[in-house]
């Protein structure tokens, strides 16, 4: 069943339950106003009836008979019937009259005075009536033809509107849940068109105020996301497919050509060694490409806790210094915080040592001295950290794309490298909601300074 039914259902069993409800109001109402109403004009008949039989001398009960029944108010099969004080029946307007003599009725009647009851549709209505002392019960009942007939009547309106609104309850829930769902069946035609070949395109987003255009809204915020994850994949293979290409050819080629015929011991060694060293360098693209990848991923894929920066940072400097042992890496403090709070962030400990042991290696691998300097400053929201070396710089028209993977700045080529380190380094930074800037002159010394939140 789809949404458009199930919507037209709902609103069709609300409309029909609200109607229900009124309707049997409406007719629990009228009943109720009919019986009292009825009630009230037997009443007042059968007082009016005791009246003229008990208080005026002139009127006996034939005379009382006959205007009874000339009068022209006479109610539907009315019958009359009048007791003295010792019970003894002493008027009916009919021979028809029922003769209650039933003592626990008429027990009753004087106990309560008044009481009403209905036997076969007809009302009845018993009373005691004060005269001179003495208590006379009148008895009288009707059937209230044109009441109940009109009551009658109306519960067949009311069934019968009922059922008419219940169909056009539901044809009305089915135009209106259908123009409802138009937006939403729109969305949906639109996402069928939608194809990894095609992620650039994007939903029609309505008003952009209602919960279809959110939804629509939200659903581009996807796609926006899907078109950079595929991008990402796209030039990762890409580049992963160049990158390699280079090694892998060295090696085969080196190996073809030493087994084209016999070698000497010696040739075998300076193989090997040239073999291990292109494999080395293998290895370390690997490693980058591995680090690229994981970086494209959304920081929630990894542990975030509280990490201490500067732990961080001595942390990097101590497995750099292992790896390379005529590396210089000086950190210090702009001015010592007086709140260690300051130098606390939410982050991932792994990928902010991986970041900035990229950053202190390219600063020792290009400058002379092979030393980088570490300043850690503080501004009202972020830590910073500025790294200072003193080598080869970058040229200014290069600066824009040092952080793009696999770039390398053409003053570089005399140090073996990838161009991962840096574009790792901002991928890294932008999933801890930093920001990372570079400063740097030819032959004078590069500046990178990388801003994180408290």
């Amino acid at each position: 069943m789809n949404i458009r039914i199930k919507l037209s259902i709902q609103f069709t069993a609300i409309v029909i339950s609200i109607l229900v409800l009124f309707s049997t109001a409406i007719y629990f109402f009228s009943a109720n106003f009919r019986k009292n109403d009825f009630n009230t004009r037997l009443e007042e008949k059968a007082l009016t009836t005791v009246k003229l039989l008990i208080e005026v001398k002139e009127v006996d009960s034939m005379l009382l008979k006959i205007i009874d029944r000339n009068t022209i108010n006479v109610l539907e099969d009315e019958k009359i019937v009048i007791y003295n004080n010792k019970n003894k029946q002493i008027y009916k307007n009919t021979d028809k009259a029922t003769e209650y003599t039933d003592p626990e009725l008429l027990k009753s009647i004087r106990e309560r005075n008044k009481i009403n009851f209905t036997k076969n549709e007809s009302e009845y209505i018993g009373l005691v009536f004060r005269y001179a002392q003495k208590d006379y019960i009148v008895i009288a009942s009707a059937y209230d033809k044109y009441g109940l007939k009109e009551l009658k009547n109306l519960k067949i309106i009311l069934i019968t509107g009922l059922l008419a609104s219940f169909l056009l309850s539901f044809f009305a829930g089915l135009f209106y849940a259908g123009r409802a769902m138009k937006p939403i069946l729109d969305v949906i035609s639109e996402v069928d068109n939608i194809s990894a070949t095609r992620l650039n395109t994007r939903v029609n987003e309505g008003n952009g105020k209602d919960e279809i255009a959110r939804l629509a809204i939200t659903f581009n915020k996807v796609l926006e996301r899907l078109e950079l994850a595929f991008e990402n994949q796209r030039q990762f293979v890409s580049d992963v497919s160049h990158e390699l290409r280079t090694p892998l050819t060295s090696l085969t080629g080196q190996l073809e050509v030493t087994l084209m015929k016999q070698r000497q011991t010696e040739e075998y060694e300076t193989l090997l060694n040239s073999l291990l060293e292109d494999i080395k360098t293998l290895t370390s693209l690997s490693n980058g490409l591995l680090e690229l990848a994981h970086s494209n991923i959304d920081i929630h894929a990894f542990t975030s806790v509280k990490t201490r920066i500067d732990e961080v940072l001595f942390s990097a400097q101590t497995d750099l210094l292992r790896r390379n042992k005529n590396y210089i890496i000086n950190i210090d403090f702009e001015e010592l915080p007086e709140d260690e709070q300051k130098l606390i962030i939410n982050g991932n400990e792994n990928l902010l040592k991986i970041a900035f042991i990229n950053i202190m290696d390219n600063a020792c691998k290009f400058s002379t001295p092979n030393r980088v300097d570490v300043n850690i400053g503080f501004s009202n929201k972020y830590i910073v950290l500025k790294f200072s070396d003193q080598g080869i710089g970058i040229p200014t028209e290069e600066i824009k794309q040092i952080f793009d993977a696999f770039y390398r700045a053409s003053n570089a080529n005399a140090k073996q490298g990838h161009g991962i380190g840096l574009s790792l380094v901002k991928k890294i930074i932008e999933l801890h909601n930093g920001f990372s800037t570079i400063d740097s002159q030819i032959e004078v010394g590069t500046k990178i300074c990388i801003s994180l939140p408290y």
